[in-house]
């Protein structure tokens, strides 16, 4: 773990001064790791600017937002559609990826062939697309705020893009199968990737994960350089996922879910970043600890390291306010408070497993599921979910939100001037984190 490089302090608050700037380089959505990001840039007074991948309209043309959309977006709004990813786009003979799709069936899905020439003319102009877009939005950027700053002031960018899963309706049945298919319903990911459905995600998932990225700072270099002539200081942030730090049978551990099919996706996201900081620009991609989301659910499984988070508070600040309530949070939404150590038990054996079997070693990483690992994390998810009163009413959404709020922290505070291109926010660093 030679390139592991973990925040394992509270970063010092940094002095934010009137007219800096946090640019939010994707959209904001509810039950994101985001919000933590905006909560303390506007806790320091920091002007947020808000921006749209946009929308589709009935003939799949990308379009702004619509006066009735923009209305309930605080402003500074930049309606510049920032959508990624190439799913959607044509290729010379006029075929998007999906289109290749509609025809498919779940029979024989192993068997479809996808034109190589075919999608890499359809990535390029949906690159091509993507630069463009940020080119407006920068420029759109400086008119709203380059005459407002001064000497001193920063611009932190913030990019939120993920994702990328192709809009054809044979992906996400066959996704549902690979993260939550168990028996005869079980897929390979290892099956499902190498296939030519998983090549087109592969590349999709670069696109949108990563290729933004490093778009969005290639493009607004002229930019920066502008800015930096005046003495203000311009960084770039991106949330990253590469494994959690938690407390495993009283130590604190590497530890990942899998199948993460992203992943390899976020590790060209960190490598774009080291590069970039290697020219002296301030980029920092942060692998940030599993939570559970409305964008996560497909990964049932993903949130049993989160449970683990009590101990680290408890460990790093059992006094603080904050440990004691989401304590009492947490026990108030199980049926026996006693249940809590029995989790602990069982994620603990969960993690000591996969890594004894190979689906979470950090050297191999991102790393494919097997069958029986897979089954044992979906049956564990539904055991501990059955711990609880209602099953609208999670542990999981109580701890996911210390975890947004201490991730916003040290993003901003950390990547005003980042030690290293990649950092790990483990369990540790959440809890030293608190509000």
């Amino acid at each position: 773990m030679q390139d592991f490089f973990p925040i394992r302090q509270r970063p010092e608050v940094v002095k934010f001064k009137k007219g800096d700037v946090l640019v939010l380089f994707g959209e904001l959505f509810n039950r994101g790791y985001a919000n933590g990001l905006v909560e303390e840039a506007e806790a320091h007074g920091l002007q947020v600017i808000r921006a749209t991948v946009g929308r589709r309209d009935e003939h799949n043309q990308l379009r702004p937002l619509n006066n009735d959309e923009i209305k309930n977006i605080p402003q500074p709004f930049i309606n510049v559609p920032l959508e990624a990813g190439f799913d959607l786009e044509t290729d010379s003979q006029g075929l998007s990826p999906v289109d290749c799709l509609k025809s498919a069936k779940l029979s024989d899905w192993q068997d479809i062939k996808l034109s190589e020439k075919s999608l890499i003319e359809s990535r390029e102009k949906g690159r091509k697309r993507f630069r463009e877009s940020t080119l407006r939005f920068i420029d759109e950027l400086d008119r709203k705020i380059g005459s407002s700053l001064k000497e001193g002031n920063h611009i932190h960018f913030a990019h939120l893009m993920a994702g990328g899963v192709p809009r054809a309706k044979i992906v996400l049945p066959l996704m549902n199968r690979v993260f939550k298919g168990t028996g005869d319903r079980f897929l390979a990911s290892t099956d499902f990737w190498n296939s030519q459905i998983g090549r087109l995600l592969q590349m999709n998932f670069h696109e949108v994960t990563a290729e933004t990225y490093n778009i969005l700072i290639s493009e607004s270099t002229a930019f920066r350089q502008k800015m930096e002539k005046q003495k203000i200081s311009v960084s770039y942030v991106a949330y990253g996922y590469h494994g959690t730090e938690i407390i495993v049978n009283e130590k604190y551990h590497w530890q990942s879910y899998a199948p993460y099919l992203q992943g390899w996706a976020k590790i060209n996201l960190e490598n774009y970043a080291k590069d970039w900081a290697q020219k002296g620009v301030r980029a920092c991609v942060y692998n940030c600890p599993e939570i559970l989301t409305n964008s996560s659910s497909i990964f049932q499984g993903v949130e049993i390291p989160l449970y683990n988070l009590i101990r680290s508070l408890l460990r790093e600040q059992p006094d603080h306010p904050t440990t004691l309530k989401v304590i009492a949070d947490c026990e108030a939404v199980l049926k026996d408070k006693a249940m809590i150590q029995e989790i602990f038990k069982d994620v603990d054996n969960f993690v000591v497993y996969s890594e004894k079997i190979g689906t979470s070693q950090y050297d191999n990483w991102p790393q494919h599921s097997n069958k029986e690992q897979l089954e044992k994390a979906l049956v564990l998810s539904e055991k501990v979910i059955g711990y609880h009163k209602d099953e609208k009413q999670l542990m999981t959404a109580v701890l996911s939100e210390i975890i947004f709020k201490s991730c916003g922290y040290i993003m901003l505070h950390d990547g005003y001037n980042p030690q290293n291109p990649v950092a790990w926010i483990g369990h540790d660093a959440v809890s030293k984190c608190l509000q």
